[in-house]
């Protein structure tokens, strides 16, 4: 039998967070998995630490020194910074919903500091590159109806600007067939996006193609034996799509979503509307793109400034 990682009682508030995180706070179940994943870690790193599964008298009682060790342990495993950064989230919300269920509150946590993690800006692809994925898609399957699906998936990500998990939540009573389409993202959130005549035809053209026929509530993208189409599908055929045509590593379905906000704030498009086509909670995060943009400013005027490319 796998050794308890904390007390019963622990494990119950863990319960009733997680619970809480899908209904109230209307998490997806992958969220919430990961999620209890990086408590269930913290939980086995402080068993060992403490000698003992931690109690709720545990969690009250851990000094800053408790969580530093903690990290400390994290970066001599060689963990990223940036899922030590996203571990350390997750257990100050948890620490937070034990304070207002009134099961242990640990004032010292907020002295505790995550590590700093590098700022990343999104990786588009040029636009050349992007309509060149797009339209070379198709030669990723020899099987027709594949080949269509792979080319309406990619479509739709660069066309609409879709996360993966969103695409490929869709439904086959989701089918675009007008200007715009509901889209659930994070959160279940919904939002209006508006769906380009090519991203329908293509999307119309895989599904005349297809061969199974999941009804309504059935899936809109399928897999080779008819069923859900999985992710890591879809990270292999950009894999092989990025040895076609010579991309870049960054070139991956999410670089799509980013290459679509991107070549639209580059056209004049403003944050706020970028902002609610892309789903984002926060404006702060829409702005990385004007970063992006920034950047590819300053690298073609390196590279066609006469003074530029003569220092």
């Amino acid at each position: 039998m796998t050794p308890a990682v904390a007390e019963p009682a622990v494990l119950s508030a863990m319960g009733r967070w997680q619970a809480w995180l899908a209904d109230e706070r209307r998490m997806s179940a992958r969220t919430t998995e990961a999620y209890a994943h990086d408590i269930h870690a913290f939980f086995a790193f402080l068993a060992e630490h403490l000698g003992h599964p931690p109690g709720l008298d545990d969690l009250a009682s851990l000094r800053a020194t408790d969580f530093r060790s903690y990290l400390a342990s994290r970066a001599s495993a060689g963990l990223a910074r940036t899922s030590t950064a996203r571990a350390m989230s997750t257990i100050r919300g948890f620490f937070r919903f034990l304070t207002r269920a009134g099961l242990a509150d640990n004032a010292v946590l907020a002295a505790v500091r995550t590590p700093k993690v590098p700022k990343s800006i999104p990786k588009a692809l040029t636009p050349e590159e992007a309509l060149e994925a797009v339209e070379t898609a198709s030669e990723l399957s020899d099987e027709p109806w594949v080949a269509k699906r792979d080319t309406a998936l990619f479509t739709l990500l660069y066309g609409c600007g879709l996360r993966i998990g969103e695409a490929l939540g869709l439904k086959r009573r989701d089918l675009p067939t007008g200007d715009t389409m509901v889209v659930t993202g994070k959160g279940r959130k919904q939002r209006l996006v508006p769906v380009l005549a090519e991203v329908r035809a293509a999307i119309a053209d895989y599904v005349q193609a297809c061969p199974y026929q999941p009804g309504d509530d059935g899936p809109l993208f399928l897999g080779v034996r008819g069923d859900a189409l999985n992710p890591g599908v879809v990270q292999r055929q950009m894999r092989r799509l990025r040895a076609l045509l010579g991309l870049s590593e960054s070139a991956t379905p999410h670089a799509l979503r980013h290459s679509f906000a991107t070549h639209l704030l580059a056209g004049g498009g403003d944050l706020r509307t970028i902002q609610e086509l892309l789903g984002h909670a926060s404006l702060s995060t829409t702005q990385r793109y004007t970063e992006v943009d920034q950047a590819h400013l300053l690298d073609v005027y390196r590279n066609a400034h006469p003074r530029a490319r003569s220092r």
